[in-house]
């Protein structure tokens, strides 16, 4: 009688999977007395234009893509998925949406006192 075949089981789903998306280095920098998380959506084409944050902004890009450059770096095209980080008081180009618009989340490290956001520059 021949033997029976044994049939391994595919592995079983891992209940927590962590993928690293991005360090930002921000130590030494500032003092983080709180986060402010903001979604923000872009129609389809819209340009930012120049700008900077007065503190750090670390997001992640939640749909579509965005043609994304800081200052003295190659510009990069983010898609969905895709993790981003803005010095503060550091040129940011480019910021724009592409063809099938774009929605990210922004967190945004405020330290005391700080309200402002972001600054449009001519």
């Amino acid at each position: 009688m021949p033997e029976p075949e044994h049939k391994s089981n595919p592995p079983a789903a891992q209940p927590v999977v962590r993928t690293p998306l991005l360090t930002a280095g921000i130590a030494g920098l500032k003092t983080v007395e709180r986060v402010e998380i903001h979604r923000i959506k872009l129609a389809p084409n819209v340009q930012v234009g120049l700008h900077m944050h007065p503190c750090p902004v670390v997001g992640i890009v939640t749909h579509g893509s965005i043609l994304f450059e800081v200052a003295g770096q190659p510009p990069r095209v983010l898609h969905a998925g895709d993790a981003f980080f803005e010095p503060a008081n550091t040129n940011i180009p480019h910021f724009d949406a592409q063809q099938d618009g774009a929605t990210f989340v922004a967190h945004y490290l405020l330290g005391p006192a700080e309200t402002e956001l972001i600054r449009i520059l001519d």
